[in-house]
């Protein structure tokens, strides 16, 4: 159980400096290492979890939480909570304090400027790894690229698209098309 605990601390608290624009951006990292590396679990059940993870209220990186509960129960939930906030909490302190003392110093425009690219290419791997590992074949893929392009380009309530969503799979599995 601690040897878990203690495995999935190194995993996180690494991939938790990663995380320049939220939980989501170490996804594809994160799979690597927790289904490829280490072999906790397989696609399936990283992508089960991190659906379930989404449902959830609170921050993205609470995903961190389920897979170490997976892993290594409470304390495995513990020990990939605090890796996962831990680092990043106390690396924010110390840049907050150093960002006000310097609020808009040219360096600091420049440092803003630099991250937004590496932040969405670190999204945009997460999106790649999770649509990958997606089960339900070519339906389920479509269905998300339309339903992100229904939420970039419309005010369409995410509630909505969730019951279109349920409601079209559940037509297709009475009429057994999926």
């Amino acid at each position: 159980m601690w040897k878990a605990a203690f495995s999935l601390l190194g995993v996180f608290a690494p991939l938790s400096f990663a995380t320049v624009g939220g939980g989501s951006a170490i996804i594809a990292e994160l799979r690597r290492q927790v289904v490829a590396g280490h072999h906790w679990m397989s696609s399936g059940q990283f992508t089960d979890l991190y659906a379930v993870s989404r449902m959830t209220p609170g921050p993205g990186s609470l995903f961190a939480t389920l897979i170490g509960w997976h892993v290594g129960g409470l304390a495995g939930a513990a020990a990939a909570t605090v890796g996962i906030f831990g680092p990043t909490i106390l690396l924010t302190y110390g840049v907050a304090r150093i960002w006000s003392r310097y609020r808009g110093a040219r360096w600091q425009r420049s440092l803003e400027i630099g991250l937004q690219p590496v932040a969405t290419g670190m999204i945009l791997a997460s999106v790649y790894v999770l649509m990958e590992n997606m089960d339900g074949g070519v339906i389920t893929r479509a269905m998300a690229i339309a339903s992100t392009a229904a939420l970039l380009m419309t005010k369409v309530n995410p509630i909505l698209l969730l019951a279109m969503g349920a409601g079209t799979f559940t037509l297709l599995r009475v009429f057994t098309i999926a």
